[in-house]
């Protein structure tokens, strides 16, 4: 990992917890609806590391290049299912929260369609948590190897 300010290094407890609070919100939740959400609240975000990583982990999971080729344009991609195409909305007005709230309204009539109260808190804490890693990454300038990243993780889930 190259960076401008290594949050692992700087504060060591707060990050392990943040990684240990990742983990557990990804793992709550399908993998492949996490890739989907994790991809596309990083490209809204410009977030070069977190694209670079989410989309090789995706594929290693035997996620499809045509989808993620065409995650940009979900809405007139037919390879989404409608679960996914209201995750897909959800992720967008909740990363776009300041342009407005009349995304959210729509979102949400979605949302409420194709996922349990549960489920959509657990997917709201996806949001969160990617937008969080995004912040981190292009503030301090992070750009992790995914080898290196699905190591620590392994290793953080361990501990």
């Amino acid at each position: 990992m190259t960076a401008k300010l290594d949050p692992f290094t700087a504060a060591p407890a707060q990050m392990k917890s943040w990684m240990g609070t990742s983990l557990a919100v990804a793992g709550s939740l399908d993998p492949s609806l996490v890739a989907l959400v994790e991809v596309r609240a990083s490209q809204i975000n410009a977030c070069g590391n977190c694209i670079n990583m989410h989309t090789t982990h995706a594929r290693e999971a035997g996620e499809t290049e045509q989808r993620l080729y065409l995650l940009s344009a979900w809405r007139e991609a037919p390879c989404y299912s409608e679960r996914e195409r209201a995750a897909l909305a959800w992720t967008e007005a909740l990363t776009r929260i300041s342009e407005g709230h009349d995304a959210i309204e729509r979102a949400r009539a979605a949302l409420n369609d194709h996922f349990t109260q549960e489920e959509q808190v657990k997917l709201t804490l996806m949001i969160n948590v990617i937008n969080g890693w995004n912040r981190l990454a292009v503030g301090f300038g992070l750009w992790a190897d995914p080898a290196a990243a699905k190591a620590m993780a392994k290793s953080a889930a361990a501990a």
